[in-house]
């Protein structure tokens, strides 16, 4: 059977980049370019030059795509110049794209209010800009702005927009659903409108997700015949993003509709490193990934339910759509009070550690989850200090560092600076060290004062040198005078393994100082250091 061609065009370093809080750098866009190329997309729109110093330095940069185009992103020329005086449309033919990409005004109320021109003079910019760079031999492409409003509010002057432009030579027109609110039903009757007048091998889909339906919306477009599929990795995008290829692309190689009669770029070797493409974006940005994406977030595939458990050890199918290891993804069988017998004993198989069925411990350990969850602990989201409370219930976790006491303590200055001190007295091989440190607060004074000495720690300087707190997170649990603190804490090391601990106390020193030991003890287990004698 053969199967129909899709392209994948990627917009993460243009459109992307329009997200509230988001701003790459040069090196940024060449790390994201280069995993796109890497993972085959067709299309790597990288952004506007001309418009903003470090898209024109991107595209000036030497850089070989082996699987991708390069794609320059600008708008039709201004009215009252020609295409060959317009500067912007100078600075894309002077870029190193290998396509071209220019935005236009299709839906009569735009131009009406927001160019301020009459309906004949767009139809001329278009017309006129198409022919310019066709005729530079250059790839280009019309992306058709607010098309379906523009449909649906004056249908023949939203078409003679893009035919304006398909037969001047353009060889992608790409419809934009551009305020996200247009539904599937809606897109699909539009485009097979469409067709009529323009064939689907020319047609693209630009969804945004202001109704959370850009993923549905892009994948029905493909079924009612566009043949170019514009999104994001992760979904990036203005207001509420765009259309996340992250769903998009293993969608189309792995669900029956879609594998038996389309094709992409992609190699299926290369579906397995979607996750990895999903996570390096988030890695650049230095923001926490979004766990709950579809095929690619660290719960797409977790089990915490007791019932759910038991059937995916028996079968995963029986609540798993794919293999989550098609998409470099990993199962999770997540610990909570909601856990049974069954949660249990598939967590400490995963983490290795050895037990008979029928270890009257697995009882124990259980029984000790829920009591510590009714009190406030979430080992849900703490993986590392479920793994320690399983593991000293078995014996396995020996005397590393003892915390003998602790004293913190916060002033203001005559400057108004706050500053946090903290004391540790810590016992190693029966001696005690004492350790000091300040921070911006109680806990990252106290893990100051742990760090920063690390060299007293005799033979746990070594293991303790390159551990780093990322992240610091308090919630208070219920209100009064006996209100409960949890505080969740995320490290890191050196070799970019990253566990999250936890602790809880009314106190939230106490709590704070629980989950930070149990960062120690974690890392100098996984290390394999020697117990303190």
């Amino acid at each position: 059977m053969n199967k129909e061609k899709l392209y994948i065009f990627d917009t993460t370093l243009r459109d992307g980049a329009q997200t509230q809080g988001v701003d790459f750098s040069i090196d940024d866009k060449i790390k994201i370019a280069e995993e796109l190329d890497k993972l085959g997309v067709d299309y790597i729109e990288g952004g506007w030059p001309g418009a903003n110093p470090t898209d024109t330095e991107f595209f000036q940069r030497n850089i070989k795509y082996n699987n991708s185009k390069l794609t320059a992103f600008g708008m039709t020329k201004r009215s009252g110049r020609s295409a060959a005086n317009d500067p912007g449309l100078s600075a894309l033919l002077n870029s190193k794209a290998s396509a071209i990409c220019l935005v236009g005004k299709t839906w009569d109320f735009h131009v009406d209010v927001a160019l301020g021109i009459s309906k004949e003079e767009n139809l001329e910019n278009i017309i006129e800009s198409t022919k310019h760079f066709v005729k530079e031999n250059k790839e280009f492409m019309f992306d058709a702005e607010h098309f379906f409003d523009g449909f649906k509010n004056n249908k023949d002057y939203a078409i003679s927009c893009v035919k304006s432009a398909y037969d001047n030579g353009a060889r992608w027109i790409v419809l934009c659903d551009t305020n996200g609110g247009t539904l599937p039903n809606e897109v699909e009757k539009i485009i097979r409108e469409v067709t009529k007048h323009i064939p689907g091998k020319n047609l693209g889909i630009h969804a945004h997700n202001d109704t959370g339906n850009a993923v549905a919306n892009s994948l029905v477009a493909v079924s009612a015949g566009v043949r170019q599929v514009q999104g994001t990795i992760n979904g990036l995008g203005e207001r509420c993003g765009n259309a996340n290829l992250m769903s998009i692309i293993p969608t189309i190689h792995l669900k029956e509709y879609f594998s038996n009669n389309f094709s992409t770029n992609i190699k299926s070797e290369n579906i397995s490193k979607i996750t990895q493409s999903s996570r390096l974006l988030d890695e650049i940005l230095n923001r926490k990934p979004n766990q709950h994406l579809p095929y690619v977030g660290a719960a797409a595939f977790s089990h915490k339910g007791g019932l759910h458990v038991s059937a995916v050890q028996k079968d995963p199918k029986t609540y798993e759509h794919i293999e989550p290891e098609l998409v470099g993804n990993v199962r999770n069988i997540v610990v909570s009070d909601q856990s049974g017998k069954s949660n249990i004993i598939s967590r400490l198989k995963s983490i290795g550690v050895e037990f008979k069925e029928d270890d009257p411990k697995i009882k124990k350990l259980l029984d000790e989850v829920k009591d510590r969850e009714f009190i406030g602990y979430s080992y849900d989201g703490a993986d590392a200090s479920f793994e320690l409370l399983a593991r000293r219930l078995m014996g396995e976790i020996p005397r590393y560092i003892s915390i003998k006491e602790y004293d913190v303590s916060v002033k203001k200055d005559k400057l108004g600076n706050i500053i946090s001190s903290a004391k540790a007295q810590l016992e190693v091989d029966k001696k005690i060290i004492l350790c000091e440190g300040e921070g911006n607060g109680p806990v990252h004074a106290l893990d100051n004062a742990i760090r920063n000495n690390v060299d007293k720690l005799a033979k746990y300087s070594q293991y303790l040198k390159d551990l780093k707190l990322v992240d610091y997170k308090v919630r208070i649990l219920n209100t009064g005078t006996a209100a409960v603190t949890r505080v969740s804490i995320e490290s890191t090391d050196s070799k970019g393994k990253n566990w999250f601990t936890i602790g809880v106390s009314p106190n939230i020193i106490e709590a704070s100082f629980k989950a930070l030991v149990d960062s120690l003890d974690y890392k100098l287990f996984k290390d394999n250091a020697p117990a303190s004698n």
